[in-house]
Protein backbone atom coordinates (compact mmCIF):
# COMPACT_ATOMS: atom_id res chain seq x y z
CA UNK A 1 0.00 0.00 0.00
CA UNK A 2 1.00 3.07 -0.67
CA UNK A 3 1.73 5.82 2.27
CA UNK A 4 -0.59 8.20 1.93
CA UNK A 5 0.23 12.40 2.82
CA UNK A 6 -1.55 15.47 3.69
CA UNK A 7 0.58 17.00 1.07
CA UNK A 8 -0.87 14.60 -1.28
CA UNK A 9 -4.27 15.87 -0.39
CA UNK A 10 -3.63 19.22 -0.82
CA UNK A 11 -2.92 20.92 2.39
CA UNK A 12 0.90 21.97 3.04
CA UNK A 13 1.94 21.91 6.67
CA UNK A 14 5.60 22.97 5.84
CA UNK A 15 4.30 26.37 3.84
CA UNK A 16 1.97 26.88 6.77
CA UNK A 17 4.80 26.36 9.88
CA UNK A 18 6.70 29.18 6.96
CA UNK A 19 3.87 31.62 6.75
CA UNK A 20 3.38 31.75 10.79
CA UNK A 21 7.11 32.15 11.44
CA UNK A 22 6.68 34.84 8.61
CA UNK A 23 3.22 36.14 10.58
CA UNK A 24 4.98 36.53 13.81
CA UNK A 25 7.57 39.02 12.63
CA UNK A 26 4.66 41.14 11.60
CA UNK A 27 2.15 41.45 13.91
CA UNK A 28 4.65 41.24 17.22
CA UNK A 29 5.21 45.22 16.89
CA UNK A 30 1.64 45.74 17.02
CA UNK A 31 1.65 44.44 20.77
CA UNK A 32 1.53 46.31 23.68
CA UNK A 33 2.25 44.67 27.14
CA UNK A 34 -1.19 43.94 26.99
CA UNK A 35 -0.83 41.45 24.96
CA UNK A 36 0.06 38.19 26.90
CA UNK A 37 0.17 35.81 24.63
CA UNK A 38 1.47 35.90 20.95
CA UNK A 39 1.15 34.49 17.80
CA UNK A 40 1.00 30.34 17.96
CA UNK A 41 -0.95 30.14 21.51
CA UNK A 42 -4.10 28.43 21.27
CA UNK A 43 -5.90 31.76 22.68
CA UNK A 44 -5.15 35.18 21.85
CA UNK A 45 -4.83 36.84 25.60
CA UNK A 46 -5.16 40.77 26.45
CA UNK A 47 -5.09 42.45 29.70
CA UNK A 48 -6.39 46.32 29.95
CA UNK A 49 -7.20 48.06 33.27
CA UNK A 50 -8.17 51.71 33.78
CA UNK A 51 -11.63 51.71 33.13
CA UNK A 52 -14.34 51.96 36.08
CA UNK A 53 -17.40 50.66 33.82
CA UNK A 54 -15.93 49.20 30.64
CA UNK A 55 -18.48 48.17 27.58
CA UNK A 56 -16.96 46.15 25.48
CA UNK A 57 -17.72 46.64 21.75
CA UNK A 58 -17.41 43.91 19.03
CA UNK A 59 -17.54 43.66 15.49
CA UNK A 60 -16.41 41.24 12.74
CA UNK A 61 -17.11 41.74 8.64
CA UNK A 62 -15.62 40.49 5.61
CA UNK A 63 -13.90 42.83 2.41
CA UNK A 64 -16.83 41.03 0.63
CA UNK A 65 -16.30 40.96 -3.21
CA UNK A 66 -14.28 43.25 -3.17
CA UNK A 67 -11.94 40.34 -3.07
CA UNK A 68 -12.88 39.32 -6.36
CA UNK A 69 -11.53 42.15 -8.14
CA UNK A 70 -7.82 41.79 -5.79
CA UNK A 71 -8.23 38.13 -7.08
CA UNK A 72 -8.71 39.50 -10.50
CA UNK A 73 -5.96 41.99 -11.03
CA UNK A 74 -3.57 39.86 -7.72
CA UNK A 75 -3.06 42.74 -6.02
CA UNK A 76 -3.50 42.81 -2.26
CA UNK A 77 -1.90 45.15 -0.71
CA UNK A 78 -4.73 47.34 0.18
CA UNK A 79 -7.14 44.16 1.47
CA UNK A 80 -5.64 44.00 4.81
CA UNK A 81 -6.26 47.67 5.63
CA UNK A 82 -9.65 47.40 4.14
CA UNK A 83 -10.58 44.62 6.80
CA UNK A 84 -9.05 45.90 9.73
CA UNK A 85 -10.73 49.72 8.93
CA UNK A 86 -14.10 48.17 8.09
CA UNK A 87 -14.66 46.50 11.38
CA UNK A 88 -12.80 49.11 13.55
CA UNK A 89 -14.95 51.94 11.58
CA UNK A 90 -17.99 49.67 12.80
CA UNK A 91 -16.78 49.86 16.67
CA UNK A 92 -15.76 53.59 16.84
CA UNK A 93 -19.49 55.03 16.15
CA UNK A 94 -20.23 54.43 19.66
CA UNK A 95 -17.38 56.30 21.41
CA UNK A 96 -15.28 52.91 21.64
CA UNK A 97 -11.46 52.97 21.00
CA UNK A 98 -10.10 49.48 19.80
CA UNK A 99 -7.72 47.69 21.33
CA UNK A 100 -7.54 43.86 19.27
CA UNK A 101 -7.95 42.56 16.32
CA UNK A 102 -8.06 38.81 14.87
CA UNK A 103 -8.40 37.63 11.17
CA UNK A 104 -9.07 34.60 9.76
CA UNK A 105 -7.88 33.65 6.16
CA UNK A 106 -9.34 30.54 4.15
CA UNK A 107 -7.79 29.43 1.00
CA UNK A 108 -7.91 25.71 -1.22
CA UNK A 109 -4.20 26.11 -1.46
CA UNK A 110 -2.11 28.31 0.56
CA UNK A 111 -0.32 31.09 -1.33
CA UNK A 112 2.29 32.44 1.71
CA UNK A 113 3.02 35.04 -0.77
CA UNK A 114 -0.48 36.59 -0.57
CA UNK A 115 -0.91 36.13 2.93
CA UNK A 116 2.22 37.99 4.24
CA UNK A 117 0.58 40.72 1.99
CA UNK A 118 -2.62 40.41 4.05
CA UNK A 119 -1.32 40.36 7.00
CA UNK A 120 1.20 43.76 6.77
CA UNK A 121 -1.94 45.89 5.48
CA UNK A 122 -3.91 44.16 8.85
CA UNK A 123 -1.03 45.20 10.89
CA UNK A 124 -0.21 48.76 9.80
CA UNK A 125 -3.60 49.83 9.86
CA UNK A 126 -3.77 48.36 13.24
CA UNK A 127 -0.64 50.25 14.18
CA UNK A 128 -2.48 53.48 13.06
CA UNK A 129 -5.17 52.85 14.95
CA UNK A 130 -3.03 51.50 18.31
CA UNK A 131 -4.68 48.16 18.05
CA UNK A 132 -3.01 44.98 18.91
CA UNK A 133 -3.10 42.24 15.82
CA UNK A 134 -3.11 39.66 18.59
CA UNK A 135 -4.10 36.15 16.51
CA UNK A 136 -5.62 34.56 13.72
CA UNK A 137 -6.54 31.52 11.70
CA UNK A 138 -4.54 30.79 7.95
CA UNK A 139 -6.67 27.89 6.88
CA UNK A 140 -5.87 25.30 4.23
CA UNK A 141 -9.01 23.59 2.80
CA UNK A 142 -8.45 22.17 -0.64
CA UNK A 143 -11.46 21.76 -3.13
CA UNK A 144 -13.73 24.79 -1.20
CA UNK A 145 -12.95 27.70 -3.38
CA UNK A 146 -12.58 27.55 -6.78
CA UNK A 147 -9.31 29.04 -8.91
CA UNK A 148 -7.35 31.65 -6.91
CA UNK A 149 -10.34 32.86 -4.87
CA UNK A 150 -10.13 32.78 -0.98
CA UNK A 151 -11.83 33.94 2.01
CA UNK A 152 -10.66 36.28 4.76
CA UNK A 153 -12.73 38.23 7.43
CA UNK A 154 -11.40 40.46 10.71
CA UNK A 155 -12.72 40.47 14.06
CA UNK A 156 -12.38 43.58 16.55
CA UNK A 157 -12.78 44.34 20.43
CA UNK A 158 -12.84 48.22 21.34
CA UNK A 159 -13.45 49.21 24.71
CA UNK A 160 -15.75 52.97 25.95
CA UNK A 161 -16.30 53.86 29.51
CA UNK A 162 -19.86 53.39 29.89
CA UNK A 163 -20.82 57.05 30.94
CA UNK A 164 -19.11 58.39 27.48
CA UNK A 165 -20.82 56.28 24.94
CA UNK A 166 -23.28 58.10 22.34
CA UNK A 167 -26.47 57.97 23.45
CA UNK A 168 -28.33 58.49 20.15
CA UNK A 169 -31.70 58.44 21.66
CA UNK A 170 -30.79 62.07 22.05
CA UNK A 171 -31.09 62.85 18.79
CA UNK A 172 -34.08 65.62 17.86
CA UNK A 173 -35.42 67.88 15.36
CA UNK A 174 -33.17 70.06 14.31
CA UNK A 175 -30.14 68.63 14.86
CA UNK A 176 -27.32 68.95 12.27
CA UNK A 177 -26.01 66.23 10.09
CA UNK A 178 -22.58 66.29 9.30
CA UNK A 179 -20.67 64.12 7.23
CA UNK A 180 -17.01 63.09 6.71
CA UNK A 181 -15.97 62.18 3.30
CA UNK A 182 -15.28 58.70 1.36
CA UNK A 183 -12.41 58.11 -0.89
CA UNK A 184 -14.48 55.54 -2.82
CA UNK A 185 -16.39 52.46 -2.44
CA UNK A 186 -14.24 51.73 0.52
CA UNK A 187 -16.09 47.80 0.82
CA UNK A 188 -19.05 47.87 -0.12
CA UNK A 189 -21.36 47.63 -3.80
CA UNK A 190 -18.51 45.33 -5.44
CA UNK A 191 -21.38 42.92 -7.07
CA UNK A 192 -23.34 45.42 -8.55
CA UNK A 193 -19.80 46.90 -10.19
CA UNK A 194 -19.18 43.51 -11.45
CA UNK A 195 -22.06 43.37 -12.86
CA UNK A 196 -22.53 46.07 -14.61
CA UNK A 197 -18.82 45.79 -15.88
CA UNK A 198 -19.60 41.98 -16.96
CA UNK A 199 -16.02 41.41 -15.10
CA UNK A 200 -16.69 37.52 -14.40
CA UNK A 201 -16.27 36.50 -18.13
CA UNK A 202 -13.71 39.52 -18.79
CA UNK A 203 -11.87 41.33 -16.38
CA UNK A 204 -10.00 43.91 -18.88
CA UNK A 205 -12.56 46.52 -18.14
CA UNK A 206 -10.64 46.70 -14.58
CA UNK A 207 -6.93 47.89 -16.25
CA UNK A 208 -8.51 50.43 -18.63
CA UNK A 209 -7.18 53.89 -18.33
CA UNK A 210 -10.32 56.00 -17.56
CA UNK A 211 -9.43 59.64 -18.07
CA UNK A 212 -12.83 60.60 -15.62
CA UNK A 213 -11.05 59.05 -13.14
CA UNK A 214 -7.12 59.64 -13.81
CA UNK A 215 -6.15 56.50 -13.34
CA UNK A 216 -7.17 52.83 -14.34
CA UNK A 217 -11.45 51.47 -13.07
CA UNK A 218 -9.38 48.81 -10.98
CA UNK A 219 -7.02 51.23 -9.13
CA UNK A 220 -9.78 53.28 -7.94
CA UNK A 221 -12.10 50.37 -7.17
CA UNK A 222 -8.97 48.67 -5.01
CA UNK A 223 -8.01 52.28 -2.91
CA UNK A 224 -8.44 50.97 0.70
CA UNK A 225 -11.50 51.77 3.16
CA UNK A 226 -9.60 54.53 5.17
CA UNK A 227 -10.08 54.96 9.35
CA UNK A 228 -12.23 57.45 10.60
CA UNK A 229 -10.55 56.88 14.09
CA UNK A 230 -8.46 60.01 14.07
CA UNK A 231 -11.22 61.88 12.86
CA UNK A 232 -13.81 61.27 15.39
CA UNK A 233 -11.57 60.93 18.53
CA UNK A 234 -11.76 64.58 19.31
CA UNK A 235 -15.50 64.81 18.42
CA UNK A 236 -16.99 62.57 20.61
CA UNK A 237 -18.00 64.62 23.53
CA UNK A 238 -19.87 67.07 20.86
CA UNK A 239 -22.11 64.63 18.88
CA UNK A 240 -25.23 62.82 19.66
CA UNK A 241 -25.10 59.85 16.81
CA UNK A 242 -22.33 58.71 14.01
CA UNK A 243 -23.38 56.13 11.34
CA UNK A 244 -20.70 54.46 9.47
CA UNK A 245 -22.28 54.35 5.96
CA UNK A 246 -21.09 51.08 4.78
CA UNK A 247 -23.58 48.31 3.20
CA UNK A 248 -27.16 49.78 2.47
CA UNK A 249 -26.05 53.56 1.73
CA UNK A 250 -27.43 56.41 3.39
CA UNK A 251 -30.62 54.59 3.30
CA UNK A 252 -30.35 51.51 5.12
CA UNK A 253 -27.55 52.74 7.30
CA UNK A 254 -28.15 56.10 8.93
CA UNK A 255 -31.92 55.25 10.20
CA UNK A 256 -29.63 53.04 12.79
CA UNK A 257 -28.85 55.85 14.70
CA UNK A 258 -32.12 57.56 15.01
CA UNK A 259 -34.63 57.74 17.66
CA UNK A 260 -38.06 56.81 16.52
CA UNK A 261 -40.05 59.94 15.32
CA UNK A 262 -37.19 61.65 13.02
CA UNK A 263 -35.77 61.36 10.02
CA UNK A 264 -32.65 62.63 8.13
CA UNK A 265 -33.17 65.12 5.45
CA UNK A 266 -29.92 65.12 3.20
CA UNK A 267 -28.68 67.85 1.05
CA UNK A 268 -27.01 65.96 -2.20
CA UNK A 269 -25.44 69.76 -3.51
CA UNK A 270 -23.60 69.86 -0.21
CA UNK A 271 -20.60 67.52 -0.95
CA UNK A 272 -18.89 66.68 -3.75
CA UNK A 273 -20.16 64.23 -6.10
CA UNK A 274 -16.72 61.59 -6.40
CA UNK A 275 -15.97 60.56 -10.35
CA UNK A 276 -15.88 56.31 -9.10
CA UNK A 277 -20.33 56.85 -8.37
CA UNK A 278 -21.02 58.91 -11.63
CA UNK A 279 -19.03 56.70 -13.72
CA UNK A 280 -21.07 53.76 -12.61
CA UNK A 281 -24.03 54.80 -12.26
CA UNK A 282 -23.57 56.26 -16.39
CA UNK A 283 -22.23 52.74 -17.38
CA UNK A 284 -25.04 50.62 -15.46
CA UNK A 285 -27.90 52.77 -16.42
CA UNK A 286 -28.42 52.34 -12.24
CA UNK A 287 -30.82 54.76 -11.11
CA UNK A 288 -29.97 57.60 -8.74
CA UNK A 289 -31.96 55.76 -6.00
CA UNK A 290 -30.63 52.64 -6.47
CA UNK A 291 -27.25 54.25 -6.21
CA UNK A 292 -27.95 56.07 -2.58
CA UNK A 293 -29.03 52.41 -1.05
CA UNK A 294 -25.92 50.42 -2.47
CA UNK A 295 -23.09 52.92 -2.41
CA UNK A 296 -21.84 55.37 0.80
CA UNK A 297 -21.71 58.21 -2.62
CA UNK A 298 -19.28 60.26 -0.85
CA UNK A 299 -19.80 60.17 2.98
CA UNK A 300 -17.84 57.36 4.66
CA UNK A 301 -19.59 59.07 8.35
CA UNK A 302 -22.43 60.37 9.10
CA UNK A 303 -22.68 62.52 12.20
CA UNK A 304 -25.40 64.14 14.41
CA UNK A 305 -24.95 67.39 16.30
CA UNK A 306 -26.68 69.90 18.07
CA UNK A 307 -26.76 73.27 16.42
CA UNK A 308 -24.77 74.59 18.80
CA UNK A 309 -21.94 72.59 18.63
CA UNK A 310 -21.83 72.24 14.94
CA UNK A 311 -18.77 74.64 14.75
CA UNK A 312 -16.76 73.06 16.49
CA UNK A 313 -17.03 69.65 14.95
CA UNK A 314 -16.38 71.45 12.02
CA UNK A 315 -12.80 72.73 13.45
CA UNK A 316 -11.80 69.32 14.88
CA UNK A 317 -12.35 67.71 11.45
CA UNK A 318 -11.66 69.67 8.43
CA UNK A 319 -12.40 67.74 5.87
CA UNK A 320 -16.28 67.63 7.29
CA UNK A 321 -19.50 69.44 5.92
CA UNK A 322 -23.09 69.96 6.58
CA UNK A 323 -24.81 67.81 4.50
CA UNK A 324 -28.35 68.49 5.85
CA UNK A 325 -30.41 68.01 8.99
CA UNK A 326 -32.66 65.96 11.17
CA UNK A 327 -36.66 66.36 10.96
CA UNK A 328 -39.88 64.82 11.88
CA UNK A 329 -40.73 61.91 10.39
CA UNK A 330 -43.32 62.15 7.69
CA UNK A 331 -46.28 60.25 7.94
CA UNK A 332 -45.12 57.81 10.44
CA UNK A 333 -41.77 57.04 7.92
CA UNK A 334 -38.55 57.35 10.18
CA UNK A 335 -36.28 57.59 7.64
CA UNK A 336 -34.27 59.11 5.16
CA UNK A 337 -34.83 61.82 2.38
CA UNK A 338 -32.44 62.64 -0.10
CA UNK A 339 -32.92 65.84 -2.35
Amino acid sequence: MTDRTYKEAGVDLEASQDIKRRIRDIVTPTHGPEVLAGVGAFGAMYSFGGYRDPVLVSSTDPVGTKLKIAVMMDRFDGIGEDLVNACVNDVIVCGAAPIFFLDYINMSMLRPDVVETLVTGMARACSHVNCALIGGETAEMPGVFADDNFDVSGFVVGVVERSEMIDPSTVREGDVLIGLPSNGLHTNGYSLVRRVYDLEHDASPLTEQRSELGETLGEALLRPHPSYHGALEPVYSHVKGIAHITGGGLIENVPRMLPDGVGAHFDTASWPSLAIFNLIQEDGGIHRDEMYRVFNMGLGMVLVCDPAEADDVLTLTPDATVVGEIAAAEDGNDGVIIS
